[in-house]
């Protein structure tokens, strides 16, 4: 027998061995939303923190929003490339360009959110301590990454909606 030729019964054999390519999962964890939800939320807590120290450290020499703008900026680069590959399972570099692109308008819109909640607070408080501030742009952040949630599933990343 030549050395590449494989007996049939081998070949056979190891293919009733192959492992499934489709898990099956039970409760709330069958449905890809959930999944989703579970992996966006570690992401979201990552780009928090990241985001309010940036926050933290950027806001007594520029003040708050360019504070805020800044640390949302250098986030979402991180965010978007973190969603992209853990929550929604998207890999390689095909549209990697466009997701980012797009990943800058959602991050427009979370700008926009906390942004404006600053505002509110600074005209209603002008002399707001940095606390003051870093609890009003989490609490927005909260509204902000349910917006980001639903912008990133149902838009830029709807290929992989289902993973």
């Amino acid at each position: 027998m030549e050395p590449s030729a494989v007996p049939a019964t081998e070949t056979r054999q190891t293919s009733l061995f192959r492992p499934t390519t489709s898990k099956r999962r039970k409760g709330l964890l069958r449905y890809p939303v959930v999944r989703q939800l579970i992996r966006f939320t570690g992401v979201g807590i990552i780009c928090t923190v990241t985001s309010l120290a940036l926050y933290a450290l950027f806001r007594p020499w520029i003040g708050p929003q360019p504070a805020n703008a800044a640390a949302l900026i250098i986030t979402s680069l991180m965010n978007t490339a973190l969603n992209r590959r853990l929550t929604f399972k998207i890999s390689g570099n095909r549209k990697r360009t466009r997701d980012h692109l797009n990943g800058l308008i959602v991050i427009a819109v979370a700008l926009v959110i906390t942004g404006g909640s600053l505002g509110v607070l600074h005209a209603l408080r002008p002399e707001a301590t940095l606390a003051e501030d870093l609890w009003t742009t989490t609490l927005s952040g909260f509204v902000a990454t349910a917006v980001r949630f639903t912008m990133l599933r149902h838009w830029i990343f709807r290929r992989a909606r289902h993973v």
